[in-house]
């Protein structure tokens, strides 16, 4: 647009009206979630797969956002949101948004997905249509293996209301003293030490055209329900209500002024274990009046915190039936490929005999040559950068290993690399982010495990999260020192890998060794670098980097030149990068943006974000890659690394972004940009208004799926 025309136009760019709301927008969010499990493209249990994490990712929603909410709200706080929504608003909007969504999923499982679980032999059975020899297995069952695990608490003026833990799952009954007629209130919890769902034997299942089926059962607190005499002998059982509650769960860590970090957050985990104010009451929409007026009281909750639905509760538990024999009902299994480059690695487990004479180059002879590109899952995790650690801790010329580890696996195979490297006499360095939400325990377990053998471990900085993904291995190589990097995306976790979407940079640049080695120093010591040479690092130089390149395709247009921005990341919130994005637009700037979550820009507003589009795509793989593309009038610059378009990852936690230097894994990322923008199987375009419409396949356009089409360049890349 030429600047006489922008400059008629003069438009407040920071208007709330042209700003999204962060919570609704994850919702948005979470739909389409809740579509993949309503969509019969999907397989069958894949479907019941997105129900269970749609009902997963809600209860987060509601355990951290919603709890900051009604904090702000109790607090008397009425900060607005960038769309200018007070905390009551947003409450109100999220309230009733969500009840159709519940009513929906609930209604998808019964009136749908369990039919049709039962045409193929899943059958998840009420109580009361169980046969008498069913029936007889399951109360002997009970007898044996349920009742001494059960707990009835009594509530009356000598036992007060328990207090009921975070997302229990719990049976509120009403019983009568057949002496007295006094009716009496109690509280039975189903234990989380046994199975949520409980399987008959084969020889009692239901046959399905003459074939035992693949699984007959009933929920846990069915069979409890209808044994609970034998909780309250002598008693008359009344009635009984399933009921289910979210707590504030998000930690009130105040850093500051903590003498010890670990300690700290030890303790305030200890508070999350039962969970904070009550936030969400789940019951049957049976449950009569008194019942849920009493449970309201006891929980000092109101009426608008109640969900009512039709059917079990607590849906995140259907990811039990994953584990079931059917591949039929599954997507085809996926076997992540080997790098090209990586198929001819000696073994890093050898000794250096054996290694010199078996055939293959080492892992640090691979980067030498070239930089190293990895796509996740498409490319295997473990052949890449497990090895690369691996390969670290046990050759003879490594001298020294440092990493940060935000979230990862029980069984890591990183922690026991990283264990071997400190047996084996290398400086092994550790960050480990015990401020991971709902990975806190875990990470403080590895910590103390690391430290246990030797390795120094630093548990992050006052008041900053450290997100970053880097790895650094320091080597003796003649008469030099050399560094090795991984740069990624994705957190260093063997087994979330096979289903995130996650890059991976390996290099021994020099200029990226070396800021890589000042972010450890900023990390481990006192250091506060103000600049680096390649990296953009949050918060000190990333938010002012993204902003100038922003500007530079601005300029670019003003001075009769080409510009364009392909943003692919998580999530996208920064006023600040959106205000300039929209800038980009007004200018002339085209520009695509790929967001997999919450997303606060309106794109297609007249006069404002025409030039801007937004998708978000979901499906088999959890889309968690950032990548960033600006044109540069030719000068291709593309950065891929840890940080959203968010203010937390600007500023408030360590992270890291890297160019990408070498030109071949330049064009291989904007090929994978171009594949995700054509996607029409699971790619939603972002409305003005905030909702999202699904993209379909024209008559003459085939279907596209990007992640298929992906996995299909991984196999092919591999036999070539």
């Amino acid at each position: 647009m030429p600047k006489s025309k922008k400059a008629a136009h003069q438009i407040d760019l920071n208007d709330p009206q042209y700003y999204l709301n962060r919570e609704l927008s994850w919702l948005e969010f979470n739909k389409r979630v809740l579509h993949e499990a309503c969509d019969s493209r999907t397989p069958l249990l894949e479907r019941l797969k997105f129900l269970a994490i749609w009902s997963s990712n809600l209860d987060e929603f509601f355990m951290v956002r919603v709890a900051a909410l009604k904090q702000q709200v109790e607090a008397n706080i009425s900060m607005l949101a960038s769309d200018a929504r007070t905390p009551e608003q947003q409450l109100d909007e999220i309230s009733s948004m969500l009840r159709p969504l519940v009513a929906k999923e609930h209604e998808q499982f019964e009136k749908v997905l369990r039919p049709q679980l039962a045409e193929h032999g899943i059958h998840i059975l009420d109580y009361i249509d169980l046969t008498q020899k069913q029936r007889s297995y399951l109360d002997k069952y009970y007898q044996e293996q349920i009742f001494p695990v059960v707990t009835p608490l009594a509530v009356d003026p000598g036992h007060p209301f328990p207090y009921i833990s975070n997302l229990s799952l719990n049976l509120a009954v009403v019983v009568k003293n057949p002496e007295t007629q006094e009716e009496l209130f109690a509280r039975v919890k189903v234990p989380t030490v046994l199975p949520r769902f409980l399987a008959l034997p084969p020889d009692l299942g239901i046959q399905n055209n003459g074939k035992p089926a693949v699984w007959t059962g009933v929920p846990l607190e069915q069979a409890i329900a209808h044994n609970l005499e034998s909780l309250f002998p002598g008693m008359s059982i009344q009635e009984y209500h399933t009921f289910r509650i979210t707590r504030d769960a998000d930690l009130g860590l105040k850093e500051d002024e903590a003498d010890d970090l670990l300690l700290a957050i030890e303790q305030e985990l200890r508070k999350r274990r039962v969970g904070g104010d009550a936030l969400r009451l789940e019951i049957h929409s049976q449950t009569p009046d008194s019942i849920k007026k009493r449970l309201l009281e006891d929980l000092e909750l109101e009426e608008n915190d109640v969900y009512q639905v039709d059917g079990i509760i607590g849906l995140k538990d259907m990811m039990y039936f994953m584990s079931l024999p059917v591949p039929e009902l599954k997507d085809e299994p996926w076997q992540a490929v080997v790098h090209p480059r990586l198929q001819r690695i000696r073994n890093p487990n050898l000794n250096p005999e054996m290694r010199e004479i078996e055939e293959g180059k080492d892992f640090f002879t691979v980067i030498r040559e070239k930089d190293l590109f990895v796509h996740h899952p498409y490319q295997s995790f473990s052949s890449s950068v497990v090895n690369f650690i691996v390969y670290a801790a046990h050759d003879p010329n490594v001298l020294a290993i440092k990493m940060t580890l935000y979230r990862t696996s029980s069984d890591s195979p990183i922690i026991n690399a990283l264990i071997a490297a400190a047996e084996n006499g290398k400086q092994v360095s550790v960050l480990v982010e015990l401020k991971a939400r709902f990975d806190e325990e875990n990470n403080i377990y590895w910590a103390k495990r690391l430290e246990r053998v030797g390795i120094h471990v630093v548990y992050g900085l006052v008041g900053l999260k450290t997100h970053s993904k880097i790895v650094m291995v320091v080597r003796r190589e003649q008469d030099r020192i050399a560094r090795y990097v991984h740069i990624g995306t994705g957190n260093y976790n063997h087994k979330t890998a096979r289903l995130y979407t996650d890059l991976g940079l390996f290099s021994c640049n020099e200029e990226l060794g070396a800021d890589v080695t000042d972010v450890f120093n900023f990390l481990t010591g006192y250091s506060r670098q103000k600049s680096y040479r390649k990296v953009l690092v949050a918060p000190v130089t990333m938010r002012d980097r993204f902003l100038s390149l922003i500007q530079r395709e601005i300029e670019n247009i003003h001075n009769g030149l080409t510009g364009r921005i392909v943003a692919k990341m998580n999530s996208l919130v920064d006023p600040q990068i959106i205000c300039h994005l929209y800038e980009a637009s007004r200018a002339g700037v085209q520009i695509d943006l790929i967001v997999r979550g919450i997303c606060c820009l309106r794109p297609g507003l007249k006069d404002i974000s025409e030039n801007i589009r937004v998708i978000s795509i979901v499906g088999r793989f959890l889309e968690h890659s950032r990548i960033f593309y600006f044109h540069n009038n030719g000068q291709e610059e593309i950065y891929i690394g840890s940080a959203d378009w968010m203010r937390r990852n600007l500023d408030r936690r360590v992270e890291v972004i890297t160019p990408i230097l070498d030109a071949d894994i330049a064009k291989d990322l904007q090929e994978i940009l171009g594949i995700m923008l054509a996607d029409n199987r699971q790619a939603w375009e972002l409305q003005p208004d905030g909702s999202y419409i699904q993209r379909r396949p024209g008559e003459e356009v085939p279907e596209a799926s990007s992640q298929k089409i992906l996995m299909s360049m991984a196999l092919n890349s591999n036999a070539n």
